[in-house]
């Protein structure tokens, strides 16, 4: 028996404006990324891609409640995810010295071991948000457009920059 298609779910668009980076040995992945996404105003971001290595993957492994701590010398090969002021939902994947590999939720306490080599993406039409899905009652992205601009606040930041050039 032929099945319905299923309805495609609506999507929204944006341009992209990049970012590249490097963390440094002993930097914390996590933390380092949301600082970074609180520093830019990041609204909706995505992570393009990130090579390095850690000295400690923390991780929260599918359908576990609280951390595991794995520690030795790990290669990245995979960070995928969402990224906002609101809140980020980031999947790490790390292997080990014999190619075994592990995945789950990056947490922090990830710590690079040699570098961290980062480029993510940001979203500037969208608006990424944390909601509760009744289905788990967990939070989930939740896609909105960008909010406008608030023109007050832009001249508002010109006045500042320009009496800061004049000092």
């Amino acid at each position: 028996m032929a099945q319905k298609p299923t309805a495609v779910p609506p999507a929204q668009h944006s341009p992209l404006k990049t970012y590249a980076l490097r963390l440094r040995p002993g930097e914390d992945l996590r933390q380092r990324l949301t600082a970074f996404v609180q520093s830019q105003h990041i609204l909706a971001g995505t992570m393009l891609t990130c090579v390095g290595s850690l000295t400690v993957a923390t991780l929260r492994l599918a359908n576990q409640e609280g951390p595991s701590v794995y520690q030795g010398h790990f290669e990245i090969v995979s960070l995928v995810g969402t990224l906002s002021t609101n809140g980020s939902h980031l999947h790490l994947a790390v292997a080990d010295s014999t190619g075994r590999t592990i995945g789950g939720h990056l947490l922090d306490g990830c710590l690079v071991y040699t570098t961290a080599e980062i480029v993510l993406a940001e979203l500037p039409a969208l608006e990424f948000r944390r909601e509760p899905d009744p289905t788990f009652d967990y939070q989930e992205l939740v896609v909105h457009p960008a909010p406008a601009p608030n023109p007050a606040n832009g001249a508002a930041k010109k006045a500042r920059i320009s009496q800061q050039n004049e000092r």
